[in-house]
């Protein structure tokens, strides 16, 4: 374990937190920088997801930042569209994936930085 994968979970475990795609950047610094395969680093930053979200889901909830209905209508179906896309991802190739997933990230990029 590094001093730069410490800082790195260290960051977006922040911005999860925060709930700004702290998983998104990390998956970008296992695979860019890390040197991790983009299936590796896909599972690694589903395993990293779960501790870090239920703590930041803790201070939500205090809060009452969270919509119950509406967490309901959700969750069933982006826990069936998960599964089913975690399935494909494994037979997709890799240098397809790591493209697709490249692509998304600028064009979430540009929508954020055109969104007034």
């Amino acid at each position: 374990m590094s001093v730069l994968s410490v800082l790195a979970g260290l960051v977006c475990g922040v911005l999860s937190g925060y709930g700004i795609g702290g998983g998104s950047l990390l998956l970008l610094y296992m695979t860019n920088l890390g040197g991790l395969s983009q299936r590796l680093a896909q599972g690694i930053n589903l395993l990293y997801f779960l501790p870090a979200s239920a703590a930041a889901l803790v201070s939500h909830v205090r809060h009452k930042l969270i919509d119950k209905k509406l967490v309901l209508a959700l969750a069933l179906p982006g826990t069936l569209a998960a599964a089913m896309a975690a399935f494909c991802a494994t037979s997709v190739d890799p240098t397809l994936l790591r493209r697709l997933f490249g692509i998304f990230c600028v064009v979430v990029g540009v929508k954020m930085l055109l969104k007034k």
